[in-house]
């Protein structure tokens, strides 16, 4: 069997059929609008933020407040710094959000993604960084709707056998 077939090359070949071309991804533009900045939307729960990043020395205004006076609690505050350490950029970006809706801790997340987000628009050498600790997928975990004949989600009411 000389003229046996080794490879899926050689069988295409054979067969009078081109390999196709393979996809080569173009490289990814930072997008920045006329001031420098770059917008992303964050989500968390029931909350949505609306975050502006733009270079500058790491302050976080968060509803027109400073970071420390919006979130008291020093764990929802590292919440938010998280992106820029694993992104290796921190005290490099001014951060200027508006959140709405849900509670701090869901506030919070949503500021998170939102950083995230607009980071790795601003510059998307930090995609892979912020993508390997997972900041770029929105937490879908939500509370669950109340069913009838329930005390709550899942709870059921006390029962009586007579």
């Amino acid at each position: 069997m000389a003229d046996q077939i080794n490879s899926l090359e050689e069988l295409g070949a054979a067969a009078g059929v081109t390999a196709a071309p393979a996809v080569v991804e173009a490289p990814r533009e930072p997008v920045r609008d006329a001031l420098g900045r770059s917008y992303a939307t964050g989500k968390r729960k029931d909350a949505v933020a609306r975050v502006w990043i733009k270079p500058g020395s790491g302050k976080v205004n968060v509803n027109g407040k400073d970071i420390n006076a919006y979130f008291a609690r020093p764990v929802l505050q590292m919440i938010l710094r998280q992106p820029f350490t694993v992104a290796g950029v921190e005290g490099q970006f001014d951060v200027m959000a508006t959140v709405k809706g849900g509670g701090l801790s869901g506030q919070a997340g949503a500021v998170k993604h939102g950083i995230s987000k607009a980071l790795q628009l601003y510059d998307p050498s930090l995609r892979s960084a912020l993508k390997a600790a997972g900041f770029l997928t929105r937490d879908s975990r939500v509370v669950e709707r109340k069913k009838f004949g329930k005390a709550k989600a899942r709870k059921s009411f006390q029962f009586s056998k007579r």
